[in-house]
């Protein structure tokens, strides 16, 4: 059964960064894109960003300059790293699978097996 599991999230203040991790079992990574989202309280699920199985990443706007994503298919993970956090980043952070080789790659249609997502709040 295919599964992930988020973890990294917590308490930070405006400014600073963290580093969310997104693991797989009960598969490979090696052969999958990979998206993370996010959703605020009362508001919808949001695209932030993917990789691709070959590394190729896309951002969501709201993400660019500021969080990176990566993967190490040896530990069969994949990372974002958040830095420059503003309290409109606090929100509930998922990882799924999904595409992104093509637009409009951050869909939330579009991906599946679904995390129990890590919670990221933002504040002083």
């Amino acid at each position: 059964q295919v599964q992930f599991v988020e973890s990294g999230g917590g308490l930070v203040q405006p400014g600073g960064s963290l580093r969310l991790s997104c693991s797989a079992s009960g598969f490979t990574l090696d052969y999958v894109d990979i998206g993370w989202f996010r959703q605020a309280p009362g508001k919808e699920r949001e695209g932030v960003s993917c990789i691709s199985s070959s590394g190729h990443t896309r951002y969501a706007d709201s993400a660019k300059g500021r969080f990176t994503i990566s993967r190490d298919n040896a530990k069969n993970t994949v990372y974002l790293q958040m830095s420059s956090l503003k309290p409109e980043d606090t929100a509930v952070y998922y990882c799924a699978r999904g595409p992104c080789r093509w637009p409009p790659y951050l869909t939330v249609s579009d991906y599946t097996s679904w995390g129990q997502g890590t919670q990221v709040t933002v504040s002083s």
